[in-house]
């Protein structure tokens, strides 16, 4: 299959030291973000992910809107890691292989539907989502139960050494301004 246009690739650090994110000129997803902890999981929802969990040192790929970042084991190497992710994308874009499978692109939040659940999501989608992303990361709803917040951390922001910052004083804050049932934030 010949390509439309040339793939570009560029390579950006995130505030992860274990995660890159290689932002491409191409769309992957219609919009928020899939993210794979797990090879098995890859194999069935992702064939660039899948591709991707084979280079030797990945723990983790997520795969956005125009962006794949990758996560390295601790005992990963950045040199092995880094050309063979920019190999593989290149590759599997250039031959406009399919990124996700089937039902694999679906909405990123849980949780049930209440008024204030909406609100969240809504803040979420429009505001915090958009930021986190142009770090190769993203933030989803799980749950709003008791005053608490529970949100999922994928691609650079899980083990993220400035995620708690971001979430206390950053996502917190935020909510609480703006939904007074709000009490506190999580990570899940």
């Amino acid at each position: 299959m010949a390509a439309s246009s040339a793939v570009y690739i560029n390579l950006e650090f995130t505030p992860n030291p274990n995660t890159l994110k290689y932002s491409v000129n191409r769309q992957l997803l219609a919009s928020g973000a899939r993210n794979f902890v797990r090879p098995e999981q890859a194999q069935t929802e992702s064939p660039l992910a899948a591709r991707l969990f084979e280079i030797p040192g990945i723990s983790g790929v997520m795969i956005g809107r125009d962006f794949v970042t990758v996560t390295k084991t601790e005992d990963g190497d950045w040199d092995v890691v880094h050309k063979n992710t920019s190999t593989i994308l290149e590759q599997h874009l250039t031959e406009n292989l399919p990124v996700v499978t089937g039902d694999a692109e679906v909405s990123a939040h849980k949780g049930g539907g209440t008024a204030i659940e909406l609100k969240i999501r809504e803040i979420l989608d429009n505001e915090i989502r958009p930021a986190v992303a142009m770090d190769g990361g993203d933030i989803t709803f799980e749950k709003f139960e008791d005053g608490v917040v529970y949100l999922y951390l994928q691609g650079s922001c899980a083990g993220c050494p400035s995620s708690t910052a971001t979430l206390k004083m950053g996502i917190e804050k935020r909510l609480q301004d703006a939904i007074p049932e709000v009490r506190e934030v999580v990570s899940v």
